[in-house]
């Protein structure tokens, strides 16, 4: 008997590590103190664990040991708990706040004191921000337990010399919706086929965050409230170095920096950090893989160009952003080329790189710590060194998109001043610097053409700021909180008539607030300028037109509402006692047209890109409370279409049915709008759903290319895919679609390879880009002389008596461009006016 439960035990070990698969390195444990294993009931890597059982884990540890504190920093868009456990000895938590205002000297370049010598490192161990990358939260669990309970001589100087931040779940709610289909697919015996459902996950996947969003491309854009309270915690510790634990194709290995060279021609992180300290830190992992015999690669791809990754935002905050990318299980076990990898395994190579972290973080802590002094202070001399001493910026006719984007430099801690002429300015002699430079400066030259990510994101752009730097600085008051930017006049109560500007980001919100509260409003297709209670005011196209006397609800009812409206959008609403004009049409004018709520669906599931569509949910909900219907791409066959006026097809897999298609088309040809954006604008042109074409070029036309390596195939093929630009386009004003802008010349932003062809309809191109349309990024000469500069951004085109607005572009990309989001969202308010002259 003693003998067949020695055998079984072999046996579970080989398929399912015990608990010393992991812990046995760092004995003794504190007994007082409960496992991993002891907590939950299972065995680590033996299921994929819930979020609030990982959150509650890390409570018990804080309640009984006084190594160890729990904090809380946010709430996700699902109301899950954001939490750090904080890990040192327990002398150093009774004053965690003296050590953080002593630590945050570091990042204040007039400060002269001496590094105190006893001062601990800052290391903040962060985990799976790629939800259904399930192995670095289990890994947290092994690695908080070892940092709490282990008696360990190694473990307790580490204790001793740092404070270890453990966030052990940045994206919840994605983990949980991996967590989910990985248990409720999970076999006994465990299934390793790579076909079996547990590897496959359904459309959106765990990948995301509830609305969708790829949480490691937040960092920079600050948009979620699982980015936003992040940053704010970042901001508040500085920590020296920051981890980033990812999973990549299951038919790989292990990956850890150093990582690709940077991109850029010039970066604006100094080379110590992704050379010197990169490949210090290297070694230590390498040593510790080798002493578990895992295979691992470093360099050949990945790259921290982008500023916006939990790997590359700490480097430009004196810390060190640590990529760690480990082949995935996708469920508990798979065959692969070398056999098959369990879950357990994955999870092992994740809990030894954090703990050789801190040892690598606080044997060179005294290195850590003074280059973060010597980045900050190279930051003010970095900015003497220039020219430039800051940039001044505004938009004059929309003060909330001003105050969103102060918002965003106010995220990163950068400093905004009031100018003393007019509008905004930032100086660049700041601590910030290098985050300025991220804001505002734009590329042209870059030193490798093949980009992980995007090579573009100049913010300023994202907001379409008019921006400029100066030589000379003019500073007024300084903006300490965004909230302070905008200040509305609440509107007098009017008899006849209230005007809303289109031109406020957020007039499209109090309009869709007002058409529930049943009031009508119209639209101005010609400008005009009034006699309001505020003095002579021209309004631009799109002006709103609330008639009181025309509604079903007295003027009273009807003052009510719209100061409400007001209040909770910040609008600019204009009072009038007169339908005549001083210039352009009067109130009465056929030109000031009525508008429908408006009713819209977008197609959703397999096929579509759920970035994408995910852009438009987060916007609508949390922008303009807007619901849109999502129709999984599963039922559009039974779908009843005729209640809504818009359909929204972003970029996608298309694969529609000969019914599916003519269900569709039909709908439209009854008078509503279908907006595709990016590769579904290509489809529906593919598909001679519309009279347009796309920009081609003759093969024949093009040079016989030259013989080149075969090894460097992919990185010559690679360059060709437009992975992100900044490029100007010429808009046409008057068009409804482009209603709420002045300029005639907007930055867009193109990350794909779909080049809409000028319609024949002169009416009809509503963008297309400039002569010269280059403002920031990498595109090569071949896809910017054949095949960008003769095509458009927007068209129109007519289907019966309904309409189809073809974006080449995405307006909505990653919750940031407040830029363009009116272009989108003038297509659903104004969709049914867009007409097509013959």
């Amino acid at each position: 008997m003693k003998k067949l439960l020695l055998f079984m035990a072999f046996c579970c070990h080989a398929l399912l590590p015990a608990q010393d698969y992991f812990l046995k390195n760092y004995q003794p444990y504190n007994p007082e103190i409960p496992s991993p294993e002891t907590y939950l009931g299972y065995v680590i890597g033996e299921m994929h664990t819930r979020h609030d059982l990982i959150v509650s884990y890390l409570e018990k540890l804080a309640e009984v040991s006084d190594r160890a504190s729990i904090s809380y920093y946010g709430k996700t868009h699902e109301g899950r708990k954001l939490v750090m456990l904080t890990v040192t000895t327990p002398d150093k938590l009774e004053k965690l706040e003296e050590l953080r205002q002593q630590h945050l000297k570091l990042t204040q370049p007039e400060n002269q004191e001496a590094i105190p010598e006893n001062m601990p490192v800052f290391i903040n161990l962060a985990y799976n921000v790629h939800g259904n990358e399930p192995s670095s939260s289990e890994a947290a669990l092994l690695a908080a337990y070892t940092l709490v309970a282990s008696e360990h001589p190694a473990i307790a100087r580490y204790r001793d010399q740092a404070v270890i931040f453990l966030d052990p779940t940045i994206n919840p709610d994605g983990r949980d919706r991996h967590t989910q289909w990985a248990n409720s697919f999970r076999s006994n015996p465990l299934v390793a086929d790579p076909q079996d459902a547990e590897h496959n996950e359904m459309w959106p996947a765990g990948r995301t965050n509830h609305y969708w969003f790829d949480l490691n491309r937040d960092w920079l854009l600050g948009i979620n409230p699982e980015s936003r309270g992040k940053l704010n915690w970042y901001h508040h510790w500085y920590p020296n170095v920051v981890t980033d634990f990812h999973e990549m194709g299951t038919q790989s290995t292990y990956f850890f920096e150093p990582m690709k060279a940077n991109g850029s021609l010039d970066p604006i992180m100094p080379k110590e950090n992704y050379e010197d300290l990169n490949n210090l830190f290297g070694d230590y992992f390498a040593a510790a893989l080798d002493s578990i015999g895992s295979l691992y690669f470093t360099k050949e791809v990945f790259d921290g160009t982008y500023p916006g990754y939990g790997s590359s935002y700490p480097d430009l905050q004196g810390g060190l952003g640590l990529l760690f990318e480990q082949a995935s299980s996708r469920g508990h076990k798979q065959t692969t080329a070398y056999g098959e990898i369990t879950f357990p395994f994955t999870i092992r190579n994740q809990y030894v790189s954090s703990l050789t972290t801190v040892k690598a973080a606080v044997e060179n802590k005294e290195y850590l710590k003074d280059y973060q002094r010597r980045f900050f202070r190279s930051a003010l001399k970095n900015a003497d060194d220039s020219r430039i001493r800051g940039y001044k910026f505004n938009a004059t006719n929309d003060q909330n998109r001003v105050k969103a984007f102060i918002d965003k430099l106010l995220l990163h801690r950068i400093k905004v001043y009031e100018s003393a002429d007019s509008g905004y300015v930032v100086p660049t002699k700041q601590p910030q610097y290098r985050m300025v430079q991220t804001m505002f400066e734009t590329y042209d030259k870059y030193r490798d053409s093949v980009y992980y990510d995007a090579s573009a994101w100049s913010v300023a752009n994202f907001y379409n700021m008019n921006y400029q730097p100066v030589s000379s600085l003019k500073l007024g008051n300084e903006i300490s909180s965004a909230e302070t930017v905008v200040n509305v006049k609440i509107v007098e109560r009017s008899d006849y008539a209230y005007i809303l500007d289109w031109d406020d980001y957020n007039t499209p919100a109090a309009l869709y607030y007002l058409q529930k509260e049943g009031l009508v409003l119209a639209s101005a297709f010609k400008p005009f300028t009034v006699r309001s209670d505020n003095g002579s005011k021209k309004f631009n196209y799109g002006a709103l037109v609330l008639p009181v006397q025309l509604q079903k609800k007295d003027s009273g009812q009807v003052h009510e509402l719209v100061k409400k409206a007001q209040e909770k959008f910040q609008v600019p609403v204009h009072a009038v006692s007169t339908g005549l004009n001083l210039n352009g049409v009067d109130l009465g004018s056929r030109f000031i047209k009525p508008l429908k709520e408006p009713k819209a669906a977008m197609l959703v599931g397999n096929g579509v890109r759920s970035y994408e569509a995910g852009e438009v949910w987060h916007l609508l909900d949390t922008r303009v409370h807007m619901p849109i219907t999502k129709i999984p791409m599963r039922n559009l066959g039974r779908a009843d279409l005729s209640k809504y006026e818009s359909l929204v097809m972003v970029s996608g897999n298309y694969h529609l049915t000969d019914a599916e298609k003519d269900k569709i088309v039909s709908w439209v040809k009854q008078g509503n709008t279908l907006i595709t954006i990016g590769s579904a604008s290509e489809y529906i042109i593919d598909k001679k759903w519309v009279d347009e074409k796309l920009t081609k070029v003759e093969k024949d036309s093009l040079a016989i290319p030259e013989r080149l390596p075969y090894v460097d195939a992919d990185e010559h093929l690679g360059k060709e895919s437009v992975g992100g630009v900044i490029l100007k386009a010429s808009l046409d004003t008057t068009h409804p679609l482009g209603f709420g802008y002045r300029d005639q010349v907007i930055p867009v932003y193109k990350n794909n390879e779909v080049w809409l062809a000028p319609s024949k309809n002169e009416y009809a191109t509503v963008a297309k880009y400039t002569a010269n349309p280059h403002i920031d990024g990498f595109i090569t000469k071949k896809n910017m002389e054949n095949y960008l500069k003769p095509s458009a951004s927007i068209i129109t085109s007519p289907l019966g008596s309904g309409r189809v607005v073809l974006f080449a572009d995405n307006p909505n990309f990653r919750g940031s461009w407040y830029g363009t989001n009116k272009l989108f969202l003038n297509a659903l308010f104004l969709g049914e006016y867009i007409e097509i002259p013959n």
